[in-house]
């Protein structure tokens, strides 16, 4: 045999060995994957966002796994935990889970889906600190609007546009929420003197609460919409399309949800936000002072209110997991 003919046998043994390993590598089987939308730092050691707490809990000891068309990496752990950052605002977010769910490193096939993030509350609804369960997910941007001055006095500015039936809100399944709901109502959730301090500046018997767990409508708006005028409109538009009340803002829920239910439906997708703003200022501020505060003057109790949308959503990832041969294949 020669030189030339001897390379070319090691070569092609060396293809073929490579084939088989590759053939051989089964998906990694995703059980729970969590999406979080923004990280401030590093995945540890700094100020955390709402990856961080998720991480040092679930992947501070796996390799990150590249995604090509995710904004970051993917870890999971040896039980079938994923998670990772998919970026701020609707086309971000979305955009990395599609490239996530179409990845042959993961089956999703029998996956539940927990979106994560922080969100702003209507006094009137929630307060800082509150982790809420999404029951509905409602686009706030899919429709019609106009300057208040160009309709009828004191009327709606808002009305839905033809076409976005399907994808403007979604009722995420009522079994799973009301479960979520029943596991975790009961926590003890992290506070804060400044959040305390805070929510005295608002007359709201809610908003002066301490923080619980709740459940109700995330609405999902690229816009950071502030005020009582616009609250009143995103309260106005979960009536309209018969949803619950509205209690969160946030900016992503409903896009990942769309990615997601093309390819896996909405059975088992889980939408989870930890109040850290009021959705508008108090009575003694306007709304413009109270998107850009004094110093001093801001809401405090974003540390622990990341914090708690972990504790929350750690409960049920470890009661799903812990009982995998059930939850497995369950029938929602």
């Amino acid at each position: 045999m020669t030189l030339h003919n001897l390379l070319a046998l090691i070569l092609l043994c060396a293809i073929t060995f490579c084939s088989q390993v590759k053939a051989s590598t089964k998906p990694i089987q995703v059980k729970v994957f969590i999406a979080a939308m923004f990280e401030i730092g590093a995945n540890s050691g700094d100020k955390a966002g709402e990856f961080q707490h998720w991480y040092q809990r679930y992947f501070s000891d796996n390799q990150p796994i590249e995604i090509k068309g995710a904004l970051k990496p993917v870890y999971c752990n040896n039980n079938g935990v994923c998670g990772g950052v998919l970026g701020m605002g609707k086309v971000a977010s979305s955009a990395s889970m599609q490239a996530i769910l179409l990845n042959q490193q993961f089956d999703f096939s029998n996956s539940y889906f927990i979106l994560s993030g922080v969100g702003g509350t209507p006094p009137s609804k929630g307060t800082i600190g509150d982790v809420t369960w999404g029951s509905w997910l409602i686009d706030y941007d899919l429709g019609h609007r106009w300057a208040p001055e160009e309709g009828e006095a004191g009327a709606a500015t808002f009305m839905p546009r033809k076409g976005y039936e399907d994808i403007r809100r979604y009722q995420l399944n009522t079994l799973l929420v009301d479960w979520s709901m029943a596991l975790t109502k009961d926590l003890k959730l992290k506070d804060s003197p400044a959040a305390q301090a805070y929510r005295m500046r608002y007359p709201q018997a809610a908003a002066r609460r301490l923080p619980k767990v709740l459940k109700g409508t995330h609405m999902t708006g690229d816009t950071f919409f502030h005020g009582p005028g616009l609250s009143k409109q995103a309260q106005y538009i979960t009536e309209l399309y018969g949803a619950d009340d509205y209690i969160t803002t946030e900016m992503e829920a409903a896009a990942i949800t769309q990615v997601i239910s093309r390819i896996h439906g909405t059975q088992r997708i889980m939408s989870l936000r930890g109040s850290v703003n009021f959705d508008q200022g108090n009575p003694n501020e306007t709304t413009l002072e109270h998107l850009d505060p004094a110093p001093g003057e801001t809401a405090g109790g974003f540390a622990e209110t990341v914090e708690n949308i972990v504790l929350v959503g750690a409960k049920v990832t470890d009661h799903i997991v812990k009982h995998w041969s059930v939850w497995q294949g369950k029938d929602l």
